[in-house]
This record gives structure tokens, sequence and C-alpha cells, in this order.
């Protein structure tokens, strides 16, 4: 029933830009908080950006400065602009939301989408 296509991924080059789109559809309930998450080769999913209801967003340390969320509540859609990327941003992007249902709360994942940094 809920269904999270993601776009935008991609190969660039170190310094270049790149934004990540996550459309949400299918939902009965409100949507709650909307983030990003990424998982690199050998390494564990991590938090990259998070943004709740009310628009407040936060960081990974590790992306603090260059990456920006944002949320379109009009197009059911979370956003997420990356800038002066690295090498080490390479990795499996994945979207999420919070469904909220009544009172009951549930997440809900994206399929991912590739981004490749490159020297």
């Amino acid at each position: 029933q809920v269904q999270l296509v993601e776009s935008g991924g991609g190969l660039v080059q170190a310094g270049e830009s790149l934004r990540l789109s996550c459309a949400v559809s299918g939902g009965i309930g409100i949507i709650n908080a909307m983030g990003w998450y990424r998982q690199a080769p050998g390494k564990q999913r991590e938090l990259v950006a998070v943004i709740s209801s009310g628009d407040i967003p936060n960081y990974a340390d590790s992306v603090k400065g260059r990456f920006t969320i944002s949320r379109d509540n009009a197009k059911n859609t979370v956003n997420l602009q990356m800038s002066s990327l690295k090498p080490e941003d390479t990795a499996v992007y994945y979207c999420k939301v919070v469904l909220q249902v009544l009172r009951l709360k549930y997440d809900y994942w994206g399929q991912g989408t590739q981004v490749t940094v490159s020297l």
C-alpha cells in the first residue's frame, strides 16, 4: 500500500553536488518524521539526516554544513541536497518515513539509491 520512490542517485566527482528525492504515496495516515540513511560497503546503516513534522532538521556530524534536508508536505516528498561530496559519502542511500495512524506509528523504507563519489 505505502510506497516510497527514491530518485537522484548517481555518479559524481568529489566536490560536486547531488540532490536526492523521495516521494511517498498510498499512505492513509499522517506523515511525521522523514529522513535519510545510508549504508556504505562493509559498514552498518547510519542516519544521515532527519526532519521533523515541524521542519526541524538534524544531521550526522559527518555531513553537517554540506547536506541539507527539506520536505514538501504538499507533495509528500523529502529531499536531500548534498554538496561538496567526498568519496566517503559513497553509499546506498535509503529514505525513511514515519506514518501515524490514530495513535500508532509505523516506519516505511525506500528501496535505496546508489550514490558514488569518485576522485
